[in-house]
């Protein structure tokens, strides 16, 4: 006759549900680490090119045309801010999420809210774990359709910042603004993975004190 423990239930593999469960746990923290130091990666290699980028374009327009001397240094409101939210979604409500507002004037509202709906989209990214192409296929395509909603009145904003530089300035400079926004924007991913990777690896710990706990 085959006995079957009920009070320690399996799985097919023979794992049980909560070392299925601890084997996630990990694996989310080493997929939260690879993703962390993939973007301190693309983070050092955009600010590379950022610099070298302006670099160009001072050498191009002269050092009189590009310098700090020509930014304004008046107090004036923020094109660009960052809001802390919490994930109401998670067990541990009280892990910080960041979202990146750019290029927000009184003005251009409607870039604001495009900017906040593109950051949350970046709260979860995708790590090793695809979806369907379907699904990939359809959120590639809101993605853009709000792209281009407010892409002109971004595309104002940054002309409009490199004005005090003159009314025609070298392509170079355009793309050195590009490259640092980028990696504004991979400083602030950075920031949402690093609080991914510490909430990962604190249950880890906890799984492991645990099991100490038990013995």
């Amino acid at each position: 006759m085959e006995v079957v423990d009920h009070e320690t239930p399996s799985l097919e593999n023979g794992q049980t549900e909560k070392e299925v469960e601890e084997n996630a746990n990990v694996l989310q923290f080493m997929d939260s680490m690879d993703a962390y130091l993939t973007l301190i990666h693309s983070l050092s290699s955009t600010l590379r090119r950022g610099w070298l980028e302006l670099a160009s374009a001072r050498h191009s327009m002269g050092a009189s045309r590009v310098n700090t001397v020509l930014l304004d240094h008046t107090s004036h409101p923020a094109a660009t801010s960052l809001l802390v939210t919490q994930d109401e979604g998670k067990v541990d409500s009280g892990k910080p999420h960041f979202i990146l507002c750019k290029w927000a004037s009184s003005s251009n509202e409607n870039s604001l809210l495009g900017e906040k709906q593109s950051s949350q989209d970046k709260l979860h990214p995708q790590l090793r774990h695809r979806g369907s192409t379907e699904l990939y296929e359809e959120k590639t395509s809101s993605e853009n359709k709000a792209s281009r909603e407010v892409d002109d009145p971004v595309q104002k904003e940054r002309s409009k910042s490199l004005s005090m530089f003159g009314t025609l300035v070298s392509p170079k400079l355009r793309a050195a603004q590009l490259s640092f926004e980028a990696a504004l924007e991979t400083l602030v991913e950075i920031a949402n993975m690093r609080s991914e990777m510490l909430c990962a690896f604190d249950q880890v710990n906890m799984k492991l004190e645990g099991r100490k706990d038990e013995k």
